[in-house]
């Protein structure tokens, strides 16, 4: 349990000061992993696709296959958008809820699927509860965690989502090499229908957890906001929820001009550089090797005379060597990520995806044999590195910390539904562009397009770290109205 911290009898308090400084716990890390468990969902259920689309028995073109594959994402960024007005209206706690059942309702039906039509409609259906989750998860962490370990706790989703990538890598190996003469029948449907398995424990194990104590303060709810306060560890009272709210009230009557609706200018600044943010983090390619990886590798790595099963299965190996370091650069992206800051990690992110994309992509067009495993997977391991260190988690840090409690849901949302757009352009359109100019071509222009990233990073985005998420708004408001702001440390 958090350390409570109740504030002196008659003393004025604003109880969102308290939830910023109060001291940490495992009850945090707690709700934070479990508000990220759709990050695990979201990771497992994007990849998996990749590790059985070799033994999906329906006949698919290229665009076909790449709307299976990409599939999830287009009903992502559906789930995205439409999770932004019913967060914002019903809370954070119900929409995660719900988010869950849908996860497991989709598992089910891929792995039960009849024909190619109802497997990409239970695959989009998946996305649904992908988008949503991910437009709410990291809004839910950024409304309850001290200021200082904002970061760490929001980057838990993307840590999450290597984890589940990981993961569906792991059971799809295990499941080949337990039954490789089932692959073409029951091994890929198991595959397909396992992800349902985590999904119904967190239906459960949602329902206990306390709603967002801003979005409940906002909406007025004040003997709730102090019983979801004293939940975490800040013991107040109703009247001071209350004098809380008047506070509030009153500081944004002074701006209710320019602050109508609560579209400032800023807030409207900040959705356009995490939208931008959100397309760069998928168009520069870090879901082609954990989409498509099992099937790229297993081509690239194959020994004559392997079987299909045996191929996969070598793709599968090398998939998961991706996976695992994944998840351990993204460990250190969560260490850093309060101590270094989001610019700065991003910008050295970008770097790193730009230069080895390119080794990939020479290894590919000009070795052979050991030399080309060798550099490919060295290209491929320092891109996805660069990437989870620098680059996923700032992302979905950024669509969490900068927008006002009032629209956060919508904005947050907004952003999520563009990069789900973003990644299913991407993802859907890879296997015609393989086609047309080739592997180490399409891995030259995503190497562009990361150097156009760290442009657009090093001219919009400010540095955030240490500051509370109202202060965060506060500064896309100064950028906005073309005021100096301190990007380089936190402001008082």
């Amino acid at each position: 349990m958090a350390q409570s911290e109740t504030p002196a009898r008659g003393e004025e308090t604003n109880v969102l000061a308290h939830l910023d400084t109060t001291a940490m716990s495992g009850l945090y890390w707690y709700l934070a992993l479990l508000a990220c468990i759709g990050g695990f969902l979201f990771g497992y259920d994007t990849a998996v696709i990749g590790s059985v689309l070799d033994f999906i028995p329906y006949k698919l073109g290229d665009f076909w296959t790449g709307y299976l594959v990409a599939g999830a994402s287009l009903g992502a960024a559906v789930g995205a958008l439409a999770a932004g007005p019913l967060t914002d209206r019903f809370g954070r706690k119900s929409l995660l809820m719900a988010d869950a059942g849908i996860y497991a309702l989709g598992a089910i039906l891929s792995a039960l699927t009849i024909n190619a039509a109802m497997l990409i409609a239970s695959r989009t259906l998946i996305g649904l509860a992908v988008g949503a989750d991910s437009a709410i998860a990291t809004a839910y962490i950024a409304e309850f965690a001290p200021k200082g370990r904002r970061g760490q706790l929001s980057i838990i989703q993307q840590w999450m989502i290597t984890v589940g990538i990981l993961a569906s890598y792991l059971i799809a190996l295990l499941i080949f090499a337990v039954a490789p003469g089932h692959a073409q029948d029951l091994d890929w449907r198991l595959i397909l229908g396992i992800g349902a398995v985590p999904a119904i424990v967190a239906v459960a194990l949602r329902a206990r957890m306390p709603e967002s104590p801003r979005w409940l303060i906002q909406r007025g709810r004040y003997a709730d906001t102090s019983d979801a306060l004293a939940k975490l560890g800040v013991d107040v009272s109703e009247d001071d929820v209350r004098r809380t709210a008047d506070e509030i009230e009153k500081a944004e009557a002074k701006q209710a001009e320019q602050r109508r609706r609560l579209w400032t200018p800023g807030v409207k600044r900040a959705l356009a550089v995490v939208s931008v943010f959100f397309v760069f983090q998928q168009i520069t390619g870090i879901n082609v090797p954990f989409y498509y990886g099992p099937q790229l590798l297993g081509d690239l790595f194959k020994n004559p005379g392997d079987t299909a099963v045996h191929a996969a299965m070598a793709g599968l190996i090398s998939a998961a060597i991706l996976g695992a370091i994944n998840v351990v650069a993204t460990y250190f992206g969560f260490r850093w990520i309060d101590k270094v800051g989001r610019r700065p990690l991003a910008l050295w992110g970008y770097a790193g995806m730009a230069v080895f994309m390119l080794v990939a992509a020479a290894g590919v067009a000009w070795l052979t044999g050991t030399p080309k495993v060798v550099v490919v997977m060295v290209g491929f391991s320092i891109f996805i590195a660069s990437f989870a260190m620098g680059v996923g988690g700032t992302g979905w840090l950024l669509q969490g910390e900068v927008f006002p409690t009032a629209v956060r849901g919508r904005a947050a949302a907004t952003g999520a539904g563009v990069n789900w757009i973003a990644n299913f352009a991407l993802i859907s359109a890879f296997p015609a562009m393989q086609h047309a100019i080739g592997l180490p071509w399409v891995m030259v222009v995503l190497s562009m397009l990361s150097l156009l990233a760290i442009g657009f990073i090093a001219k919009f985005l400010p540095e955030t770290k240490g500051l509370s998420v109202e202060e965060v708004v506060a500064v896309f408001d100064e950028q906005a109205a073309k005021s100096p702001v301190q990007t380089g440390a936190p402001r008082a």
